[in-house]
C-alpha cells in the first residue's frame, strides 16, 4: 500500500464567517505560481534527478504540500459555501462563479489558470534546491500577507501553521544544500 488515508486534515481548519474576498486571496495558494500544487509537483518532479541523499526529503515535503493543498481547498470551500452570487461578485469572483460555480479550480488569485511553467527543474541538485528554498520563502511571504489582510482569527490560526511549515521546509532544503555542497567539494557527486 502506497498511501494510508486518514480522513482528517494535517491541522484543523476553522473559519469564523463567510468571506469570499478572503477565499479569493487563498486561491493564490491553491493554484498560483508559489502555491501548494506548484510546490508538490516541483518536488515530485525534481526528485528523479537529485542524489539519493535528498530524494526522500523531496518526497516527504511534496507529500506534505499535497496535504497543505487539501487544507487550502477546505478553507476556500468553508469561506464560500454560504456565499450568494452577489457576495461572490463583490469579492471579484464573478468570472469564477460563471465558469465553475463554487467548485475549486487551479488558478491564481487573479484568475490565471495553473500552468506547468510554474514547475522549475534544472537538473542541477544545488540549483534545484535553491529554487526550492526560494519557492518556500515566497509561499511563506504570501501566507503572511494573507494573514495581514485577514480579520478571521480562526482561519489565521491555520494560516500561521502553514506559514511555519514553509519555514521548516526552507530550513530542510538549506540543510540539503549544505550536504550536497560538502559532497561536491569532496567530489562524491557531479
Amino acid at each position: 500500500m502506497v498511501w494510508y488515508y486518514e480522513k482528517k486534515l494535517q491541522y484543523p481548519v476553522k473559519v469564523s464567517t463567510c468571506n469570499p474576498m478572503l477565499a479569493k486571496y487563498l486561491i493564490e495558494q491553491y493554484g498560483g505560481a508559489d502555491g501548494e500544487l506548484a510546490a508538490a509537483l516541483r518536488y515530485m518532479n525534481q526528485r528523479y534527478t537529485l542524489p539519493d541523499k535528498v530524494v526522500g526529503l523531496l518526497t516527504d515535503i511534496a507529500t506534505e504540500e499535497l496535504s497543505h493543498l487539501e487544507m487550502i481547498a477546505t478553507m476556500i470551500y468553508k469561506l464560500t459555501k454560504d456565499a450568494t452570487p452577489e457576495q461572490l461578485k463583490a469579492a471579484g469572483l464573478a468570472d469564477h462563479y460563471v465558469n465553475h460555480d463554487k467548485a475549486l479550480f487551479y488558478q491564481n488569485a487573479s484568475g490565471v489558470p495553473f500552468t506547468a511553467s510554474y514547475i522549475q527543474a534544472k537538473g542541477d541538485p544545488i540549483a534545484d534546491l535553491y529554487e526550492d528554498i526560494a519557492a518556500e520563502e515566497k509561499a511563506r511571504a504570501t501566507y503572511q500577507w494573507i494573514i495581514d489582510l485577514s480579520d478571521d482569527p480562526d482561519l489565521n490560526d491555520s494560516l500561521k501553521f502553514l506559514r511555519e511549515r514553509e519555514i521548516v521546509h526552507s530550513l530542510r532544503f538549506r540543510e540539503a544544500v549544505e550536504i550536497l555542497k560538502e559532497e561536491r567539494n569532496t567530489k562524491k557527486f557531479f
